[in-house]
Parts: structure tokens; sequence; C-alpha cells
């Protein structure tokens, strides 16, 4: 959990490790408890920042950023006067409200994935499958490169690449790092991507990466037949903020879906347990990495 306004040194670690995202999620689920324990509606707390209630929902799950004029209007309305506390919400918005590491980078991806991004640092749990490829977090600079250069000829190909290094730092943050749980499709090992010695390095580099405590590495074999994913690759993020609720992320070519109703959560969720259950356990998972590493 976040730590209070006042912990100024914990703030800063969150701040460092985990991105503007998750302070945003906690400040707004601050102010959802204190507008609940005044028995105020999100509709009268809209109108007193000139809003609707639909503002204060997204304000309330983080998913917005913080203008420090509504900050005071709604603490005023909360009761907050305390000078010291009134300011120490102020300071946390502004925290919140400070550019992720991604913002560098903000010519080079859209805003669908800039979002996406922000909620991957803030997650606690990521767990993905992947039908095609290896997962961006798993990948070696060289395998990134090869990927991202197929069927273009991009200049920035470089700069795309270091934002690929940049996310996984995440893996190995000292502050709570994210358990990364990911089923792979035997087709993705099968598929040499850059070539048979770019390819080997990245089955090593999975090997590598089975050693990392927060990390879970499974094989969906050919073996295992039809699945419910049907070849359909898709992440699920959970957090340790109450207030945000886990989301599916679904990227495609041009676009990304962002799933949290109930119903598709339940569903994609359901997939991914009988995914895991269909691959290969973690032993014998390695074992077929190491078939491919060294059969190539």
């Amino acid at each position: 959990m976040i730590a209070e306004p006042d912990d100024d040194g914990r703030v800063q670690s969150v701040v460092a490790e985990r991105g503007p995202t998750v302070l945003r999620i906690a400040l707004g689920g601050q102010l959802r408890r204190l507008r609940e324990s005044k028995g105020i509606s999100r509709e009268d707390a809209g109108e007193s920042i000139r809003g609707s209630h639909a503002k204060i929902s997204r304000l309330e799950l983080g998913r917005t950023g913080f203008k420090e004029r509504d900050i005071r209007d709604l603490l005023t309305l909360y009761g907050v006067i305390d000078p010291e506390e009134r300011e120490a919400f102020l300071d946390l918005a502004r925290k919140a409200n400070e550019p992720g590491w991604w913002h560098r980078y903000s010519d080079l991806l859209p805003s669908w994935f800039s979002t996406y991004l922000g909620l991957e640092q803030a997650a606690g749990k990521i767990r993905t499958y992947e039908a095609h490829l290896v997962p961006g977090l798993l990948q070696t600079p060289e395998y990134a490169k090869a990927v991202l250069t197929l069927g273009t000829d991009d200049a920035d190909t470089d700069r795309r690449v270091a934002v690929r290094q940049r996310r996984q730092q995440l893996l190995f943050r000292p502050i709570e790092p994210p358990i990364v749980w990911a089923v792979i499709d035997e087709a993705a090992l099968h598929r040499p991507v850059g070539g048979a010695a770019v390819h080997r390095k990245q089955m090593e580099h999975l090997i590598d990466l089975a050693d990392v405590p927060n990390i879970t590495i499974q094989v969906l074999p050919y073996s295992a037949g039809e699945h419910a994913a049907a070849g359909s690759s898709f992440s699920i993020l959970r957090f340790a903020e109450p207030e945000l609720p886990d989301i599916v992320y679904l990227e495609h070519l041009t676009s990304a879906l962002y799933l949290d109703r109930r119903q598709d959560l339940a569903q994609y969720l359901s997939v991914m347990d009988r995914l895991s259950v269909q691959a290969l356990p973690p032993d014998k998972s390695i074992d077929m990495l190491r078939k491919y590493a060294t059969g190539l």
C-alpha cells in the first residue's frame, strides 16, 4: 500500500521505483475515502470543481492528472482545513503529475502505449500470454531490434529498443519488483527472429531470467493441442492498490484495448489459469528452452 502523504521518504521511493501512475492511484483513493467519509456523492463533488461525476470517478481511479485548484476545492468540501495536511495532499498531487521516464520518448510512443507503460510500472503482478513472440519485458536488445524492424525501416529503431530496455528495469528494481508470470507458446520458440544467433541468445536469456525469484516462465507446447486463448496474446495487470481493478491489455498494430469490466476480467483470468495448467511446469519449460537454445 502507498504511504500517507506526510511520509516523504516513502513517497520519494515510490516516485523513483513505480512512477507517477501509482501516486495518482493512491491520491485518488485517499480523495475517495474522504468523500465517502463525509457522505458526499460524486455528483456533488463534481459540481464543486465545475465538473461531472465522471470526472470525479476518473480522479479517484487515478486515470487523469490533478489540477491544484480542483484538489484545493475538494479538500475544502471534504473538511480538510489544516494547512499542513492540505499542503501534504497538494505536494503528492504535484509528484503525481510529474512525467514518467517514458515522457522523453513521447515523439515515438502513441498515447495508448504510454498509458500502458504507466500501468506496467505501477503493477504488482503481470501475467502475460504471448502466442508469437517472446514478451517484450523478456526480450534481449538484439531480439527486440529484430522485432521492431520487421517490415519497417525506422531511423528511430535504437530509441525504440532503448524504451524496451528501460521497461525491463522494473524486473530488478530494489523496491517492490512486480511478480511476472509469462506463458509463451512454443511457436515463439520455434520462430528464429533475427537469425539463429540472436534467437539462441534469446533462449539463453529466458533461461537466466527464470532464475530470478519474481519471474516465472512457462512454455505452452504444441502437444497441448487447442487452447482457450486461440492465438490471442494478452496481459493481465494487477495492482496492490485496491482503488484500481485488474486490467486486461490487448495490443493491436495501431491501437490497444484496456478491459476492466468484471465479466471480461473473469473470462481472461479463467483463460490464463487454464493456459498455466496446460503449459509445461517451470522446470520442464526450462528443459524445452535449453532444447531450442542448443538445437539451432
